[in-house]
C-alpha cells in the first residue's frame, strides 16, 4: 500500500491550466497517481497508509526560489523555516557572482570576508569543501529544502586573477574557463555574476562572453546581477541580452527591477526590450521579489576602484582621510558604479544588520537618522560603520516603484526569487515572506495575477529554466515536492518592523514526499538534497 493519499485537494498543477479537484497519491518520494473527482465517481477511491484531508486547500508543486542567499544557512540552520514555511522546496544559491565554491584557501578567506553581510563569516560552519562537487556532496548529507548551485563568476575571477581591476591574461582566462567547466561537470546549473560587486565587475564583456560559451556548451544558463539597476539600467539589460546572444547562452536576469527615481514608470521599456529579444528567438527568463525596497551590503555601494585588492584594500582606503573623501565624492556627488550610477540618498539607506554587537543601535535607522542622532554628517556615520563592522553591515535601499514591480511580475518570462538575506537583526521581509506575499497580496487582494498564473510563475517556469524534467508540476511520476495552502488566508506575516514572522495559511509542505511542515509546524525531516545539472 502506498504511503500517503492527499484527499479532496484543489489541484493547481503549475501548468497554468484551471484547477481541478483530486486525490493525489504519494509513494517513494514521487506522485504515483492522481484521481480526479469526476473519475472517482462511483469507484473505490485510492487508499494509503496515511490520509491527509485537503478539503479547502490548494495543492501545488513546491515553490522554487530562483534567487536565494542560503549558501551557508542550509548547513547552519537545519530548521530553515524561513523558506520551508513559505512552501519553498528548492532554492538556487551561488548568486550574484560570490559564493564558497570553487575556492582555494586564499580565495575562501577573501570571499568569507566579502560576503559576511550575506551569510555571516561562516565560523559556525565547517567549510570542509573546496570544489563545487564537494559543496554539493555536503548538501547531500541532508538539508531542509533542495538546492541548485550556480558557479560564481566573481569567485572564479578571484581565484584566477585576484581582486585587481584589469583585464585577464590569456592564461588567466583559460583557467577561468576550466573552473567554470569543472563546476558545471560537477553539477552546477549555470553561472552567476555580480557586476556591481568586486571582483566580478572588473570583467569586460569579452571575458564574460567566453565564460558564457562554456556555460552554453554544458546546457546551463547565465544569471547576471548586471551593471546597473539605476542610471543606465536599460543599457545594462541590453548589454546582457546582446552578450548572451553572441555566446548562444540562455539568460536569466537576477532580481529584475527598475529602481531609483530615474526609472520610475519605466518597466514597460524593459519589458519591450525583452519581448523583442524573445520574439527573435532568445531564451530569457527573469526573477523578481514582490517588494519595492532592495537589500545588499553597505560596502556594495562603494565605487569599484575602492574595492580593488579585496576587503583589506577597501578598509585601507577608508582609513586614509584623503582617499575616503574621494569615496564620499563618488557616492554623494558623482554617483558610484556600486550605487548604480545614482548619487546616494542617505535617507533611503536603512541599516538592517551589523556583525559587531557594539553597533546594534544603528539597526532599524536610516544612515541619515543615525547620523543626525550623533550630530554628524551621513558619510561620517557610514564610514564608521564600514570600518568598525569590517564591511559586514547590511542595508535596505528604499528606491523601488510599485508600478514597476507589478508590471514585471506579469511578464511571460517572470519567475519568483526572494533574494533573501537571512542574517542581521532586521533583514528584508522578503526572506520570510516572498511566496505567500505573491499569493496573498498580489493574487487574492490585488488580482495582479490569477492563482493559476502565479503558481506557474513560481513552479513550472523556474523548473523549466533549471531543466528539471520531473519537478515543477503536479504530474504522475514527478517528484513529490508539494505545498498545500489555503487560498483565502495565505499571507506573509513578515513586515519591515517584524521581518522574521512566519506566514499564515500554509499548513503542509512536502519535500521528497515527506512532510517537512505538518499542521503548520516544522517536523524534523531533512529530505532536501543537491539538485544537479541535467546532462545535455
Amino acid at each position: 500500500m502506498e504511503e500517503l493519499v492527499i484527499r479532496d485537494a484543489d489541484v493547481v498543477d503549475g501548468s497554468g491550466a484551471d484547477s481541478y479537484r483530486a486525490d493525489v497519491v504519494v509513494d517513494g518520494g514521487r506522485i504515483v497517481s492522481i484521481v480526479k473527482e469526476a473519475a472517482a465517481a462511483g469507484c473505490q477511491r485510492p487508499r494509503a497508509r496515511r490520509e491527509l484531508d485537503a478539503e479547502g486547500l490548494v495543492l501545488s508543486p513546491g515553490f522554487i526560489d530562483m534567487h536565494a542567499h542560503s549558501d551557508l544557512a542550509l548547513l547552519r540552520d537545519p530548521d530553515h523555516s524561513a523558506k520551508l514555511a513559505q512552501g519553498v522546496t528548492l532554492e538556487v544559491v551561488g548568486q550574484d557572482g560570490l559564493s564558497y565554491a570553487p575556492v582555494d584557501d586564499r580565495t575562501l578567506a577573501e570571499v568569507r570576508r566579502a560576503i559576511t553581510g550575506w551569510n555571516g563569516y561562516g565560523d559556525d560552519v565547517d567549510l570542509d569543501w573546496r570544489t563545487v562537487g564537494e559543496y554539493l556532496d555536503r548538501l547531500d548529507r541532508g538539508i531542509a529544502v533542495n538546492a541548485a548551485y550556480l558557479v560564481p563568476q566573481g569567485t572564479v575571477r578571484a581565484m584566477a586573477v585576484g581582486w585587481e581591476d584589469r583585464p585577464a591574461t590569456g592564461a588567466e582566462l583559460d583557467r577561468m574557463r576550466r573552473l567554470v567547466a569543472e563546476g558545471l561537470e560537477q553539477g552546477a546549473v549555470g553561472l552567476s555574476s555580480g557586476l556591481t560587486y568586486t571582483p566580478g565587475m572588473y570583467a569586460d564583456d569579452a571575458e564574460l562572453t567566453e565564460l558564457c560559451r562554456v556555460v552554453a556548451s554544458y546546457g546551463g544558463y547565465y544569471c547576471p546581477h548586471h551593471r546597473s539597476y539605476g542610471a543606465g539600467a536599460l543599457e545594462a539589460y541590453a548589454e546582457m541580452v546582446e552578450l548572451t546572444r553572441k555566446a548562444g547562452c540562455p539568460l536569466h536576469l537576477a532580481h529584475a527591477t527598475m529602481n531609483f527615481g530615474v526609472n520610475e514608470g519605466r518597466a514597460p521599456e524593459l519589458l519591450a526590450l525583452l519581448d523583442r529579444a524573445l520574439d527573435a528567438g532568445a531564451d530569457i527568463t527573469l526573477d523578481s521579489y514582490p517588494y519595492t525596497p532592495g537589500c545588499t551590503t553597505l560596502a556594495a555601494l562603494l565605487p569599484s576602484w575602492a574595492g580593488e585588492g579585496g576587503p583589506e584594500g577597501i578598509l585601507t582606503r577608508l582609513a586614509d582621510p584623503a582617499t575616503a573623501e574621494r569615496v564620499r565624492h563618488d557616492l554623494e556627488v558623482t554617483g558610484s558604479d556600486g550605487c548604480h550610477g545614482v548619487p546616494v540618498e542617505w535617507d533611503t539607506i536603512e541599516i538592517s544588520g551589523v556583525t559587531a554587537p557594539a553597533l546594534a543601535d544603528h539597526v532599524g535607522r536610516t544612515v541619515r537618522e543615525s547620523a543626525d542622532a550623533r550630530g554628524e554628517d551621513p558619510w561620517t556615520t557610514a564610514r564608521r560603520l564600514l570600518v568598525e563592522d569590517r564591511l559586514g553591515t547590511t542595508i535596505l535601499q528604499h528606491v523601488g516603484h510599485e508600478e514597476n514591480v507589478r508590471a514585471i511580475m506579469r511578464h511571460r518570462a517572470h519567475t519568483g526569487g526572494s533574494d533573501g538575506i537571512l542574517r542581521g537583526a532586521k533583514p528584508h521581509p522578503r526572506a520570510y515572506g516572498t511566496f505567500p506575499r505573491y499569493l496573498g497580496s498580489y493574487v487574492r487582494e490585488a488580482g495582479v495575477l490569477t492563482l493559476e498564473e502565479c503558481v506557474a510563475h513560481l513552479t513550472a517556469r523556474p523548473a523549466a529554466r533549471l531543466r528539471l524534467p520531473d519537478r515543477g508540476l503536479v504530474r504522475e511520476g514527478y517528484r513529490a515536492d508539494l505545498v498545500l495552502f489555503d487560498p483565502d488566508t495565505v499571507a506573509s506575516g513578515a513586515t519591515f518592523a517584524e521581518p522574521r514572522v512566519l506566514p499564515a495559511g500554509i499548513p503542509y509542505v512536502l519535500v521528497d514526499g515527506r512532510l517537512a511542515i505538518e499542521d503548520g509546524r516544522r517536523t524534523d525531516v531533512l529530505a532536501g538534497r543537491a539538485v544537479r545539472r541535467t546532462p545535455v
